[in-house]
């Protein structure tokens, strides 16, 4: 578990800015589960969604996700992991592979996050931001994820990453509008299926 605890370049914990708005957001909880309810609504509803809300700066490591107060969907999944670690509750990263326009291509990743919570294991929670199609809630042991996965083509990808996927920290970092983002959300090939 140690690896889902550590501070890193992206998931930058350690810094005072974080590491103070994790101690706030534990302040009075009674445990664990409550923690991570708390940290995730604040990033679910505090960190706007930088396409919903056209928001620039791009965001990538956690501290600046904090500091701007916007991030794409990989972004607040990097703020949300950190204030988790910060408070010594294990968190890593998923993915989901989901159509950007409908039922086909193209498609791109989705950014969210697994919490291990003692009671019921890894748990998957989803700090994207809700608007009317868009619900997502922390309900353990019941997941509520903002998208589901429901055409060909689609997945939810099943690893738990410590660290960010590469291609998602590359977007982030070389694209410097949103809009650039936007038109060149990342993507991975499923085995057996062509992008």
């Amino acid at each position: 578990m140690e690896k889902f605890l550590e501070s890193s370049d992206i998931i930058d914990w350690e810094v005072t800015p974080v590491s103070d708005k994790a101690a706030e957001l534990a302040k009075g909880c009674k445990g664990d589960i409550e923690i991570a309810k708390r940290c995730y609504e604040f990033v679910r509803d505090h960190i706007r969604h930088s396409w919903d809300y056209r928001l620039n700066p791009v965001t990538c490591k956690a501290s600046d996700v904090l500091l701007h107060g916007t991030g794409y969907c990989y972004a607040k999944s990097h703020l949300l992991a950190a204030l988790l670690r910060a408070n010594g509750i294990p968190a890593g990263l998923c993915y989901q592979r989901l159509t950007i326009e409908g039922d086909g291509p193209p498609y791109c990743l989705h950014g969210l996050n697994a919490v291990y919570l003692k009671e019921y294991g890894w748990y998957r929670i989803d700090a994207r931001g809700n608007k009317p199609d868009v619900q997502a809630d922390f309900t353990p042991p019941v997941e509520r994820p903002a998208f589901q996965v429901t055409h060909p083509g689609e997945a939810d990808l099943p690893e738990i990453w410590p660290e960010p996927l590469p291609i998602v920290v590359k977007t982030l970092q070389e694209n410097k509008t949103i809009e650039e983002v936007f038109k060149n959300l990342p993507d991975v090939c499923l085995m057996g299926m062509q992008k």
